[in-house]
């Protein structure tokens, strides 16, 4: 699975409890707090920013690990995305993420016009292993970012759909299937979510046989829940199921605050 994926999984649960139906007359600012856990032991948090002026958003945040698992690996990320906003579709421009494990870091940049990528860096470039499913310029014609791509206009369908996402580095469909309801709560939110499963298809930008890679594609365990709090008009993800070979990966709102 790519490395990205789960942090800016929890990046698009910013939205949540923020934009109203129609462009707002004046700026709006929203701080959210996550939990992220493996096996129902607390590994990592994450805290972000969103903002809305009139027709454009732009979200920020920092995911850092804690607990136990600061004894196993530092891993901290910082990533930011801003885009156009209009009847409730969130379009990306520009996403950057910042992933530093121990003292290694690396950046990506992706440029995004129209759906379709028109520029992305991995800095420092990474030596690729044999094995290495490439990302073509087919791949990145109507794709999705990983945080606009995860946020639906109230009244849309969120699944069943596929969802051609690029988060920097690896190309994927996430593909949604509807499960039902389910009563959700955390500070600022109570009431019913939209379940939907979620299939996991890598396209390119990883290592063939990977066994992570492997593993999720066979999974059926996946599941992501939609809702849309108080004065919002958006489904939003609330809460995140990713299988992994070490324990269930689950992200969670906490906590919203404007």
């Amino acid at each position: 699975m790519s490395k990205s994926f789960w942090i800016t999984t929890a990046t698009a649960l910013s939205f949540l409890g923020l934009t109203p139906s129609a462009s707002p007359a004046a700026s709006l600012t929203q701080q959210t707090e996550y939990r992220i856990a493996i096996g129902g032991l607390p590994v990592a948090r994450a805290v972000f920013s969103t903002r809305i002026d009139k027709t454009r958003y732009s979200i920020s945040g920092r995911v850092n690990t804690s607990g136990l698992a600061d004894l196993i690996a530092d891993i901290r990320a910082e990533t930011s995305v801003s885009g156009t906003y209009a009847g409730g579709a969130l379009k990306a421009r520009n996403y950057d993420l910042t992933y530093s494990s121990g003292k290694k870091t690396r950046v990506y940049r992706v440029n995004f016009n129209g759906g379709r990528v028109v520029s992305n860096s991995i800095s420092p470039e990474p030596v690729r292993p044999e094995g290495w499913v490439p990302v073509t310029a087919r791949h990145l014609r109507s794709v999705l970012d990983p945080l606009s791509g995860l946020v639906f206009p109230e009244g849309k369908k969120v699944c069943p759909r596929s969802l051609p996402i690029f988060d920097g580095e690896t190309r994927m469909d996430l593909v949604l299937a509807a499960k039902g309801t389910k009563p959700f709560k955390f500070d600022g939110y109570a009431g019913e979510a939209m379940v939907c499963s979620v299939r996991f298809v890598p396209k390119g930008g990883y290592k063939q046989g990977r066994k992570d890679i492997e593993y999720l594609k066979r999974s059926s365990e996946m599941e992501i829940w939609f809702a849309s709090a108080g004065k919002v008009r958006l489904m939003a993800p609330v809460f995140v199921r990713i299988p992994t070979q070490i324990g269930m990966l689950t992200i969670s709102a906490r906590k919203i605050s404007n």
